[in-house]
């Protein structure tokens, strides 16, 4: 049961990219004479797979590594502790029985508020880290749109947005995500070592599902 709650609070589990990303919304400006011209951005992935993200990611999940560390000492503590007294409870004395059972809970409520602990302050790191990030990407995307004439543009990443279909000639997410690493100059991450720690979000389809 330890085991599983470590699993559980390894720093970001329950981590959701929608919930920390906060679009910045477009500066109003007057439109352009002519028919419009409407692009698709998964602007969430776009964020997750710049080379900046990915390597403030990193350095995240190594922040933590220790943190994680711990748990999983005081987790296997408790286990041990736990089979322990499994073993030897027949043997012990009532109020020897007592003490041993108040230390193990003691220890698996010392575990939980540490695991909390850590997993919230992992993911409000991460909410500031990828905030910090978008709001440049967003730069990117508002002088790249009106470099090319683009009079909307609009978020398929959202768990709810109004985009039903969009032809793949539209999605300009990988444009964006090309323009942003080379002007940021931030070469691509080595592949990530095995980790029990949670992956990057991964880009989302390049067009968005017909329903």
């Amino acid at each position: 049961m330890m085991r599983s709650l470590v699993l559980a609070v390894t720093l970001a589990s329950g981590f959701v990219l929608s919930a920390a990303a906060q679009t910045p919304a477009a500066p109003a400006a007057a439109a352009p004479a002519g028919p419009a011209k409407i692009a698709v951005i998964a602007f969430q992935a776009a964020v997750g797979q710049t080379n900046e993200f990915q390597r403030n990611f990193a350095d995240l999940q190594k922040k933590y590594e220790p943190k994680k560390e711990e748990l999983k000492a005081l987790s296997d503590e408790v286990d041990k502790l736990t089979k322990q007294l499994q073993e030897q409870g027949d043997k012990l004395s009532e109020s020897e029985r007592a003490a041993r059972a108040k230390t193990i809970d003691d220890k698996k409520k010392q575990l939980q508020r540490t695991g909390e602990d850590a997993q919230n302050d992992f993911q409000s790191e991460m909410q500031e880290t990828f905030n910090g990030v978008a709001s440049k990407v967003y730069d990117v995307l508002s002088a790249y749109a009106q470099k090319e004439g683009y009079t909307l543009v609009l978020d398929v990443s959202q768990q709810q947005n109004p985009v039903l279909y969009a032809a793949e000639s539209t999605n300009i997410t990988k444009a964006i995500l090309d323009a942003y690493n080379a002007k940021s100059g931030v070469p691509a991450p080595p592949p990530p070592a095995e980790s029990n720690l949670p992956s990057a979000p991964k880009p989302a389809p390049k067009t968005p599902p017909s329903h």
